[in-house]
């Protein structure tokens, strides 16, 4: 529970017993803080349990009072639907695509809030540092920042209770968001290459906030009893998810799949297309090297010599050592 009031000072607070919360009326209530006292604050939402710890923190120049609560809820045993499942692909167009053929996707920034940040930017350049026109500067920026985190997160906690309570399984890519966002730069002695293009795209992986949503779902899947699943990605793009064939050019454009094995010619959307192969592969094997959902390989051209295809989703296979491993 996140709720405004007017707070003094970032205080985390975990001792229960010394934490005391009243209602004052429809919207306003107070809370007794240790080493703060009695503190008014908003009611966004009610409490809905017995209060564990209370923080106050600072965000773009506001208060907040978050409580946490023992809400009493249980994971359940089974999903409502328990023979349903859906795989979710996460892009840079689109922020979430699953294999139902549903878009998720909302723009996190107004245009006029874009002109106005761009112009926040060039006046902090041109600021003093340690003036006082330079911190105003900054509190305007983080405001705006701090409206674009909010419907980010709103987006991703919406988005997420509405998969998990449609599908007991849901399959997503074990994306390292990390590693995928981080400059390219190099260092003085080895300079990195296409430096703009790879920033562009950073951006883009972050402003779509697919580990924010990967979390929402994780949180989510706790009060439905969903299972989240983790595969890796490998291949999810270029793979027909009607024939399994494997192929660069399948994936003609952005937006468009088409099978180039012969007698197929399956087509539609590339993002419905990969998602299909994430649902497909939720504890199965994606790439050529037998990898399981959590694991990772060198990549390795999937198709056969002989007849450029490969089986649509092979089994692995019992090794001379007495382990298992796929066909390669």
């Amino acid at each position: 529970m996140a709720v405004q009031g007017p707070l003094g000072s970032l205080v985390p607070v975990s001792r229960r017993q010394q934490i005391s919360v009243e209602r004052l009326g429809r919207k306003w209530g107070r809370v007794k803080l240790p080493k703060l006292g009695w503190v008014r604050f908003r009611w966004s939402r009610p409490l809905g349990g017995e209060i564990r710890s209370a923080t106050v923190s600072r965000k773009s120049g506001q208060w907040f009072v978050s409580f946490l609560v023992d809400d009493e809820a249980v994971t359940p045993e089974q999903h409502s639907l328990p023979n349903t499942s859906v795989g979710i692909d996460r892009g840079v167009k689109t922020a979430a695509v699953t294999s139902d053929g549903d878009f998720y996707d909302r723009e996190f920034i107004t245009a006029g809030e874009a002109v106005r940040f761009r112009r926040l930017q060039q006046r902090l350049a041109r600021s003093k540092r340690g003036s006082a026109n330079r911190f105003k500067t900054i509190d305007a920026m983080n405001t705006i920042l701090g409206r674009v985190t909010d419907r980010r997160g709103d987006f991703c906690a919406q988005t997420a209770l509405r998969i998990v309570a449609k599908n007991a399984l849901v399959v997503l890519e074990d994306l390292r968001v990390k590693n995928m966002s981080a400059s390219a730069s190099g260092t003085i002695t080895k300079p990195g290459r296409q430096v703009a293009q790879k920033r562009v795209l950073n951006r883009a992986i972050l402003d779509k906030g697919w580990h924010r949503l990967e979390l929402a779902v994780t949180n989510a899947a706790r009060y439905t009893g969903s299972r989240v699943v983790k595969v890796n990605p490998a291949y999810t793009s270029q793979r027909c998810s009607a024939c399994g064939f494997v192929a660069e050019r399948n994936r003609e454009s952005q937006a468009v799949f088409r099978c180039k094995a012969a007698g197929c010619g399956h087509a539609e959307h590339a993002d419905v297309n990969a998602a299909k192969n994430i649902r497909h592969a939720g504890g199965q094997l994606v790439s050529a090297c037998g990898d399981l959902g959590t694991g990772r390989s060198a990549k390795q051209e999937p198709a056969s010599r002989a007849t450029g295809r490969t089986p649509s989703w092979g089994n692995p296979r019992p090794s001379g050592r007495g382990g298992s491993q796929s066909r390669c």
